[in-house]
C-alpha cells in the first residue's frame, strides 16, 4: 500500500471519544463500567491503526462493533488461565513447572476459604511457627535435623549465603559458578549476600585439593551446586559431598549444597538419575537448598534441609521474614509432602507423568490423531521424546508420541493454539506443529481435541478477519 493510502486510511480511524459516542458504544456502556469501555476503546482503535501499519489494509480503517466486542471480550479474560501442555516437558518454567496433586488442591481449597491456625498453637494457644506442619515432614523424609521453607529456590540460596557467610569467603568449583533460568547467577546473588567468590579448579575439571588450597580463616562456606539445567561430559573431574564434608569437619567450615531439583526419592525407575536429597544429606552436606516444585511436585517454594544449629541461624536472618511463604503454599506444600511420606508419589502429577509407559502414551496420541482426523484435520502419530524440565537431568529424553499437524503454516497454528480457550502450548518440530501426548492426561484428551479443531477453522480464516 503506498503510503498516500496508509495515511489516509489512518485519518479515517475513529478517536476512542467518537468511538465512544457511537450509538453501539453506548448500548455496550449499559453493561460495562466507564473504565472497561475506555480501554477497550483504546485497543479497539490502536489495534486497526497497528493493522493498517503493518499490512496496510484500509477496511482496518473500520472501527465497529465487532471490534469493540472484541476488545471487550479479550479484557475480560483473566490473563492467568488454564493451559494444555503439549510440549512434551513436564516441569515447563513458563507454564508453572508443576501441576499440583487433587490432595494439595483440595487442602488449598479447605484453608483458603477462611482463617487457619498459620501460627497459632491450638493445644496452647500460643504463638507458633508457620512452618510446623512442614517440617517434621521434611525432617522424615530427608533425614534432616531440621528444615525450613522460603518462597523459592533462589531465594534459599541468598538467604544460606546471607546468614552464613557475608563478609567472609565462599569456595566454588570454577564449573559450578553457574546461571539457571531467569538469569540467576552463582556469583550475582553471593555479592548480593554480601559473601566474597572464590573460584577453584577448572570448568571441567575440579580435584579436593583445589577446595583445601582455598580454604583459609576467612572462609565461610563451601558452595556445591548441583548442574541441573547443563551437563559437562568427557574429561572430567569433581569432587563428591562426602569429600568435601570430609575436608570441611577438619577445617571447620560448613559445606552447602544447593541441589535445585529436589527428588525426594530415587529417579532410576522414571528413566534418569537425580540425587535425592536424603543421599545429599547422608553423604554430609550440613545444608541442602533445593525447589518445591520441580521433583518434589509441590507448589513454588524453596526448602532448606539440614543442622539443627544452620537453621536456627537461617531462621534468625532479618532476611528470612521477607522471604516467607503465605498459608496457601504451607497447605500445599504438606498435602504433597504427606503424599511422599505415604508412598503415595504416583498421585503427584509431575512423577505421574514421567512414570507413565510409553505405550500408553502412544495409545492417547492415536486416540486423538482419529479424532481430529474424524474432525477433519490432518494428524498423525509421530514417536516424540520429553524432557524432565525445570532444569532436572537436562541430557535426559522420556520416550513419548506427538500427534504431527501437517500442511498448515506452523507458526500461524501455533498463534492460534495458544490464543484458544483452553489455550494449548505445543512445539514445532520438522516444519509442522507437534502435540506432545505425555502431559497431556486422558481427562484433557478431549478439550485437546476440540482446541485443536477450532485452532484448524481460525487458520482457513485469511489473515487480518479472524
Amino acid at each position: 500500500m503506498e503510503d498516500a493510502h496508509k495515511n489516509a486510511a489512518l485519518r479515517r480511524l475513529p478517536s476512542v471519544d467518537a468511538l465512544l459516542a457511537s450509538p453501539f458504544a453506548q448500548r455496550l456502556s449499559a453493561i460495562h463500567p466507564r473504565a472497561l469501555m475506555v480501554e477497550a476503546a483504546r485497543r479497539a482503535v490502536a489495534g486497526a491503526r497497528q493493522a493498517i501499519l503493518d499490512r496496510g489494509e484500509p477496511s482496518s480503517a473500520e472501527v465497529g462493533e465487532r471490534e469493540l466486542t472484541a476488545a471487550l471480550r479479550a479484557l475480560a479474560q483473566p490473563k492467568l488461565r488454564r493451559v494444555l501442555n503439549a510440549t512434551g516437558v513436564v516441569l515447563h518454567t513458563g507454564l508453572g513447572r508443576a501441576p499440583l496433586a487433587e490432595a494439595a488442591i483440595a487442602r488449598i481449597g479447605e484453608v483458603a476459604r477462611g482463617y487457619a491456625n498459620l501460627e497459632l498453637e491450638l493445644d496452647t494457644g500460643e504463638r507458633g511457627s508457620r512452618y510446623a506442619p512442614v517440617e517434621a515432614l521434611l525432617r522424615a523424609l530427608t533425614g534432616a535435623e531440621a528444615a525450613m521453607v522460603v518462597n523459592n529456590g533462589a531465594g534459599a540460596v541468598l538467604l544460606a549465603l546471607a546468614a552464613l557467610a557475608a563478609g567472609k569467603e565462599v569456595v566454588v568449583s570454577r564449573g559450578e559458578a553457574v546461571e539457571i533460568g531467569g538469569g540467576f547467577r552463582v556469583p550475582e546473588v553471593m555479592a548480593q549476600s554480601g559473601a566474597a567468590l572464590v573460584e577453584v579448579g577448572t570448568t571441567n575439571k575440579t580435584r579436593l585439593a583445589d577446595y583445601e588450597r582455598a580454604i583459609t580463616d576467612r572462609t565461610g562456606l563451601i558452595l556445591k551446586v548441583h548442574r541441573s539445567n547443563f551437563a559437562i561430559v568427557g574429561f572430567t573431574e569433581e569432587a563428591s559431598v562426602a569429600e568435601l564434608a570430609q575436608l570441611a569437619s577438619v577445617k571447620g567450615v560448613p559445606v552447602f549444597q544447593d541441589l535445585g531439583s529436589g527428588a525426594l526419592a530415587g529417579t532410576s525407575s522414571l528413566g534418569f538419575t537425580e540425587p535425592t536429597v536424603r543421599e545429599v544429606i547422608a553423604a554430609g552436606a550440613d545444608l541442602v537448598a533445593f525447589s518445591g516444585d520441580k521433583l518434589l511436585g509441590g507448589p513454588q517454594a524453596g526448602i532448606l534441609a539440614g543442622r539443627a544449629a544452620i537453621v536456627r541461624a537461617l531462621a534468625a536472618h532479618p532476611l528470612y521474614r521477607a522471604l516467607r511463604v503465605g498459608k496457601l503454599t504451607v497447605a500445599a506444600l504438606e498435602a504433597t509432602l504427606e503424599l511422599h511420606a505415604r508412598d503415595q508419589a504416583n498421585e503427584i502429577p509431575a512423577l505421574a507423568r514421567l512414570a507413565e509407559p510409553a505405550a500408553e502414551v502412544e495409545r492417547r496420541a492415536a486416540r486423538v490423531a482419529a479424532a481430529l482426523r474424524s474432525a477433519g484435520v490432518s494428524a498423525e502419530v509421530a514417536p516424540s521424546a520429553a524432557a524432565v524440565g525445570a532444569g532436572a537431568s537436562p541430557l535426559a529424553r522420556v520416550p513419548s508420541s506427538a500427534v504431527a499437524l501437517p500442511g498448515l503454516s506452523p507458526d500461524r497454528l501455533a498463534a492460534k493454539l495458544r490464543a484458544g480457550d483452553p489455550s494449548v502450548v505445543a512445539r514445532i518440530e520438522g516444519g509442522m506443529v507437534r502435540l506432545d501426548l505425555r502431559c497431556i492426561p486422558n481427562a484433557e484428551v478431549e478439550p485437546l481435541v476440540g482446541a485443536v479443531g477450532r485452532a484448524v477453522l481460525a487458520c482457513a480464516v485469511p489473515e487480518g478477519q479472524g
